[in-house]
This record gives C-alpha cells, structure tokens and sequence, in this order.
C-alpha cells in the first residue's frame, strides 16, 4: 500500500486519544484543538472552518506545557503530518 506524504498510519481522533490519556490536565488553550481533532480522522479534513493543518498547529503551539516520552513522540508525529 502507498502512502502519500499527509497520510499518517493513525488517525486525528487516535492521536487525540492518547493525547487526553497520557495528558491529565490538558492546558485550556489545547482542549478546543483536542475536541476538534476527537473529530477528525485525517489531516486534510476540515472542522467547521477550520482545517485539520490549522487545528494540529494550534494544538501544538498550544501543548508547549504537556511533556513526557508520550509527549515527545506524539508531538513528533503531528509536526511530520505537518510536512
């Protein structure tokens, strides 16, 4: 199976699970952008008016307080979905 650069192997809504998991108590700034990706399966999809790219930034401008191995990885993967 082919993979084009934007799809990930997990989805928005898994990511965003794990997040809330290993997260205990998410930065109020992130909870809006956590809630919109429980939404979303991929990147490109859109939330109302807001894109899944936009939603994942400002999420992660917004998670700088979440820290951990969980944290890092997970992190890591939403910037590459970036790409």
């Amino acid at each position: 199976m082919t993979m084009s650069v934007h799809q990930s192997l997990r989805g928005l809504r898994e990511i965003a699970l794990e997040v809330l998991k290993d997260w205990s108590s998410p930065y109020f700034g992130a909870v809006p952008y956590l809630d919109a990706m429980l939404q979303l399966d991929g990147i490109d999809e859109d939330f109302g008016s807001d894109s899944g790219r936009s939603i994942v930034h400002y999420f992660l401008v917004n998670a700088t307080t979440w820290r951990g191995d969980v944290a890092r990885r997970v992190k890591a993967e939403l910037r590459g979905m970036l790409r």
